[in-house]
């Protein structure tokens, strides 16, 4: 295995921040990431494991290890009448194992197409998209122990999935590495297609009975008309959660504005679309030196040259604060701030 310092990982974040890790290993066994997580030179360093560098921010160089987790592998684990059980490593690209699981046709993970980052990231955030998250369809995760190197599974009760959260995210922060995750999924699908534009997307590309394979490429169709490619504009997606509010303080903001875009919560809450509040704010398509916030979709902040994390931090700091001011609601960062 090779350590590296003072290690670049400009390309390796998809805001493509130049910060660097004090010392970088890319590993693709668990037998590497036990020996490196065992060796008296790194055991009292902080450690960051990096998948596909899709939700991070990087506002100061690492001073630590970074270990890049390259583990590969899907494979069917187990089958009944309706479902399969497919596990993948944790260092597999997230939208090719979509594909892989559209193209055999293997439902449940169809809404969540084009995604960037990589397996391991998935259970860790929740990540979710036209009406479906992970929970939905996960089984189990098998996850080593930084601390003692030993193989712990999580079963979707034990990760505590909630809206772009998990276990990981914050009671087991920086405690664990995911080596893979297993999806139980629908051999007779269920199909969703009644969140965001997809039915508009299926009818404009001449669908009359939806199958998972339209319904994927439908939600390519979408994310690729609105949303901006990380090899040409860095940038790590959404920004910012949408926040959740009470029932109550939803009527008084209904009453402000009505034309809120919201959505009710089965809870009584209602989620307010957090892009929406920052276009009222005036930020939509603004740019600030090298960082700015997407001109067709006012989630996504980008870094358009040489911005700093430093930079993008501050802006979304000041895009917190005008949504504050105007309709006093708390904004949240989705994106992991290092």
């Amino acid at each position: 295995m090779i350590v590296h310092e003072n290690y670049s990982l400009k390309k390796l974040n998809t805001f493509g921040i130049g910060a660097s890790a004090r010392y970088f290993a890319e590993l693709s066994s668990i037998d590497g990431f036990r020996e490196i997580l065992s060796d008296k030179q790194f055991i009292d360093k902080q450690k960051l494991v990096l998948g596909g560098g899709s939700n991070i921010l990087f506002t100061k160089n690492f001073d630590g290890i970074v270990l890049k987790n390259n583990l590969k592998g899907i494979k069917i684990i187990k089958e009944t009448d309706d479902y399969c059980f497919i596990k993948a490593s944790a260092g597999e690209v997230w939208h090719q194992f979509v594909m892989y699981c559209v193209t055999n046709n293997y439902a449940g993970l169809e809404n969540l197409s084009l995604i960037p980052g990589n397996v391991g990231a998935s259970p860790m955030q929740n990540i979710g998209a036209y009406g479906v998250e992970i929970k939905d369809c996960f089984y189990e995760l098998e996850a080593l122990h930084i601390a003692d190197n030993t193989i712990h599974t999580f079963t979707n009760a034990g990760c505590k999935f909630g809206y772009r959260e998990s276990v990981f995210k914050y009671e087991y922060r920086n405690q664990f590495v995911i080596i893979s995750v297993t999806y139980q999924l629908r051999k007779k699908p269920l199909f969703n297609t009644s969140y965001g534009a997809i039915e508009k997307e299926l009818e404009k590309m001449g669908i009359k009975e939806p199958s998972i394979q339209a319904i994927s490429r439908a939600v390519c169709n979408i994310r690729s008309s609105k949303l901006p490619d990380p090899a040409k504009i860095g940038n790590a997606g959404s920004f910012f959660k949408n926040p959740e509010i009470t029932g109550i303080k939803y009527s008084l903001l209904k009453q402000k504005f009505p034309e809120a875009v919201s959505y009710p919560l089965a809870n009584g809450n209602v989620k307010l679309a957090a892009g929406w509040l920052i276009e009222q704010c005036g930020w939509k398509g603004k740019i600030v030196g090298d960082a700015g916030v997407h001109k067709l979709q006012a989630l996504v902040l980008v870094n358009y040259n040489n911005a700093t994390g430093n930079e993008i931090y501050e802006l979304s700091q000041k895009i917190m604060d005008s949504v504050k001011e105007k309709f006093d609601v708390d904004l949240e960062r989705e994106v992991n701030i290092i």
